[in-house]
């Protein structure tokens, strides 16, 4: 994610990830359902009230974006609404669920790992899977910025897109996957999580707590009406 989505005080990153997969798992369940939208978009409001404005507000042209898209191709298919409609919250399920994990610092997801015992190998999993993606766009961009530069052409002809896009942004992530283990091996990163120790505590908070009641009161209002 980019430093700039990374919230000051953010939720206590396990609650942050159970509020992911309830989003997720609900909105994918309920997405025909008119009171999906309600509940997605309270949850939008919710995690602005708490402080990830920069999140929510990433997500909404590529929510919008993907959701037209999707829309149009659904109705084009099946020429149902209800089904284009199911099709859009799917999208706005996913774009929700992803907020917490845009502005959630690695560093905070381990110590909070760390805290509870849970094996590293999950811990070390789930810091790659944070990290990865940023490093990701950025090798992209400098690999579209080296084709502009040495005039590559274009990047839709299959030939100049695989020899000059492809080939060297694999090389990059190889070279990416060599430094990411020499210094988690430098780091002294272990499988034995009695053999660690945690630098800062992450704890959780009475916000913390109101946040995690109103996720599944919402969720609970959603099933009873």
């Amino acid at each position: 994610m980019s430093e700039k989505l990374l919230v000051k005080r953010p939720i206590y990153p396990v609650i942050g990830l159970f509020t992911s997969v309830l989003i997720l798992v609900f909105g994918l369940i309920t997405a025909k359902n008119i009171e999906c939208i309600w509940y997605l978009g309270g949850m939008w409001l919710l995690f602005l009230a708490f402080g990830y404005w920069r999140s929510c507000l990433a997500i909404l042209p590529v929510a919008a974006v993907l959701s037209a898209i999707l829309a149009g191709i659904t109705y084009a298919i099946s020429k149902d609404v209800q089904s284009t409609y199911a099709a859009v919250n799917r999208i706005l399920a996913v774009g929700i669920a992803v907020i917490p994990g845009l502005a959630l610092s690695p560093i905070s997801l381990v110590r909070n790992f760390s805290t509870l015992k849970i094996p590293r190998m999950i811990t070390l999993g789930m810091m790659i899977t944070l990290t990865f993606f940023p490093l990701l766009g950025g090798e992209v961009r400098q690999v579209r910025e080296a084709m502009k530069t040495r005039g590559a052409g274009s990047f839709l002809s299959p030939q100049i897109f695989y020899r000059a896009f492809l080939i060297p942004l694999v090389m990059r992530l190889v070279n990416i996957s060599d430094t990411l283990a020499l210094s988690v091996e430098t780091r002294g990163f272990t499988k034995d999580a009695s053999a660690c120790s945690v630098y800062k505590t992450v704890r959780i908070r009475p916000a913390d707590l109101v946040f995690l009641l109103l996720a599944l009161a919402g969720a609970g209002l959603v099933v009873v009406l």
